[in-house]
């Protein structure tokens, strides 16, 4: 039966988020159950084709890429995919609406990784964000406003926000491993080899203003979602905190991390205030 095959793709959609990201999966166990199962089947397809770029060395990377670009498209067409991952994801666009120009964006970044090493100017760096990390954001709003297009315009800029934060966190904390083992380079104008405080303090000024902005929306969100969301907010802003504290110059020899422990803190923390602060129960 069909909905058996389903079942099993959705379920290896919430086994790929749960073993590649105790973060994320810890965030979205905090969404409600109606919107949850969508949440993993859009990470799932996002893992998968960043895994192909970053992880697969000894493989053909960009065949690897190319097959599984045509199969998101014929899954998509088809409404069903022999591949779980890709069975999952699409049902949540036909489900949502979501927007090609979301997903195509998402795999132009993707396989600008496959090859493109440095990122000159800001209109690159800023596209790049867009297609990595905002759209991923943006087909997520789709999810947590339930297709509802007058929600989904009102809150899109501050999903965008919260995207980039999310990714220039990510970026930031990666370090050493985009630059020294991808040798990759996502900061514009930056020399990564002697990374100072002032260079540190710019990024994290543009960090913050982006989840100012974030949390605006966060703050907007239906109830299904806001609990959720604010727990993954209140993992990054740790990790950046945790930035701020770290020397310039340690930076790009270590990678930041919050210990499970601390997780289990955030996320009573996230807990209490979204119960007791007059802003989270709007």
């Amino acid at each position: 039966m069909k909905s058996l095959f389903d079942t099993v793709s959705y379920s290896c959609s919430k086994i790929v988020t749960n073993t590649y990201s105790t973060s994320f999966s810890m965030a979205s166990k905090m969404l409600s159950e109606s919107i949850r199962q969508d949440i993993y089947n859009i990470y799932g397809f996002v893992r998968f084709a960043d895994e192909i770029v970053d992880s697969f060395h000894d493989y053909r990377k960009e065949k690897l890429f190319n097959d599984f670009e045509i199969d998101m498209y014929k899954a998509i067409e088809d409404k069903i995919s022999l591949n779980p991952i890709l069975n999952a994801f699409q049902k949540t666009v036909h489900e949502y609406d979501i927007s090609p120009e979301l997903y195509e964006a998402f795999m132009k970044s993707m396989r600008l990784d496959l090859h493109k090493k440095n990122y000159l100017t800001d209109h690159e760096y800023k596209e790049y964000i867009y297609g990595s990390a905002d759209v991923v954001g943006l087909m997520c709003l789709k999810v947590f406003v339930k297709g509802n297009k007058k929600k989904y315009e009102a809150l899109k800029k501050n999903a965008m926000h919260l995207g980039s934060a999310f990714q220039k966190v990510n970026f930031l904390r990666d370090l050493k491993a985009d630059h020294e083992d991808l040798n990759r380079s996502y900061f514009p104008n930056t020399n990564l080899n002697k990374l100072d405080e002032t260079s540190k303090q710019r990024i994290i000024t543009e960090i913050e203003e982006d989840f100012s902005k974030g949390l605006e929306g966060i703050l907007r969100l239906p109830i299904d979602a806001k609990f959720g969301v604010y727990t993954a907010y209140i993992y990054y802003k740790k990790l950046l905190n945790k930035l701020k504290n770290t020397p310039s110059s340690e930076i790009k020899n270590t990678r930041i991390r919050v210990p499970n422990y601390q997780k289990v803190g955030l996320l009573a923390k996230s807990y209490f205030d979204y119960r007791f602060k007059p802003s989270m129960r709007a």
